[in-house]
């Protein structure tokens, strides 16, 4: 979130990342795809305590270290009954060979064979529960899209594209219009807090509210108020949602703006840059916060690109970010193309950033311009 970086990633940056075990991988020499699902393996398992710790250790003491905070965590994530017989599996296997009397007969055993098949029975019982989330997330994943516009908005005046894209197979942004008769459209931009099934689900409740309360709202500052008060109500403890809301009215370039800690949006064109800071706390974080309603005048060709953070944080495998100021670059290119092909150029860009790197955060872009 714009609000605050993810503490896993800040976790990292302050040990050198966990870079020390990561760089152990790779000299390794793994092939790529090996190696990521290694990393990401490393990063569900491994805290940010745990990661600072292992910045001062050697090597050797490190790779043992780390084997064995695996092993616990996986036992741990196990149900007993499972994690008792990986634990027997483990057993069998320091053996070569077991005895077990049956009255005066001895019967030879091999207690690998015996860990194969305890070790497979785990993992089909633990592929059974993953494909039975599985379809339940299917089912909030279609959902979740039956949610999204199905068209971009027509406003006379203007042109707009909007495009989101989870990090899973549900997200945590909300890109929808808002619409109050024919030449008048509310466009909203959220994103909140974490991503998967919880994300998700939050941003429907985001959704749900601002689609009730934003046509009895006099003012944006009231809708932010009043789009708090329920977020705040209704959430979770460190659950909140950053939004940039505008609206948008046929042939007039006067633009009503909320940004409630969302990252700024960049307006750009002829003679003119400049980014829409925000003036308001995320929903839900603060019973008492307050929000204050923006406005500016565009004018015929000007541009305005709101993003959520999965565009400036997306992180390639040298760990570097994409940043505001690849963004910034971006801008006089895309003041230059349609809505339509400037997001596109935006997507093909921090694809091209990423490379093989599977995105870690949800991404989001809305894409206005003023024709006339």
């Amino acid at each position: 979130m714009s609000a605050m970086s993810t503490a896993g990633r800040q976790a990292d940056r302050d040990v050198g990342l966990g870079r020390l075990v990561i760089d152990d991988l790779r000299r390794a020499r793994l092939n790529r795809g090996t190696l990521r699902e290694l990393e990401e393996l490393y990063r569900f398992y491994v805290d940010d305590e745990a990661r600072r710790r292992l910045a001062s250790m050697g090597r050797i003491k490190r790779a043992f270290w780390v084997l064995g905070w695996l092993l616990k965590s996986l036992l741990l994530k196990l149900s007993p009954g499972r994690a008792l017989m990986l634990v027997a599996a483990m057993v069998l296997v320091l053996f070569e060979q077991l005895e077990f009397a049956v009255g005066v007969t001895q019967i030879e055993t091999h207690p690998r064979i015996w860990a194969f098949l305890l070790l497979l029975l785990v993992l089909m019982l633990e592929l059974k529960d993953k494909l039975l989330a599985r379809d339940e997330i299917d089912v909030a994943r279609q959902v979740q899209l039956a949610l999204l516009p199905q068209r971009q908005p027509n406003v006379p005046g203007w042109s707009v594209w909007s495009y989101t894209r989870p990090a899973n197979d549900v997200g945590g942004d909300l890109v929808d219009y808002l619409e109050f008769g024919a030449d008048r459209v509310g466009i909203v931009l959220g994103d909140v807090a974490g991503k998967g099934l919880g994300a998700a689900l939050l941003t429907a409740k985001l959704q749900a509210t601002l689609r009730a309360v934003a046509p009895e709202c006099t003012s944006l500052d009231e809708l932010g108020h009043r789009a708090n008060a329920i977020l705040f109500r209704d959430g979770l403890d460190n659950r909140f949602a950053t939004m940039f809301y505008l609206e948008l009215e046929g042939h007039d370039g006067r633009v009503r703006y909320l940004n409630a800690g969302h990252n700024p949006p960049c307006v750009v064109g002829p003679g003119r840059a400049e980014q829409l800071h925000a003036s308001s706390l995320p929903l839900g974080m603060m019973e008492t916060a307050s929000y204050s309603e923006g406005a500016l005048d565009l004018r015929p060709g000007d541009v305005l690109l709101a993003y959520s953070d999965g565009l400036t944080e997306a992180t390639n495998e040298r760990d570097e970010e994409f940043g505001v100021e690849r963004v910034e670059r971006l801008l006089p290119e895309i003041r230059e193309l349609a809505p339509d092909q400037a997001g596109p150029r935006v997507l093909r860009e921090v694809d091209r950033f990423l490379g093989d790197l599977r995105p870690g955060d949800d991404l989001s872009l809305v894409i206005i311009r003023r024709d006339s």
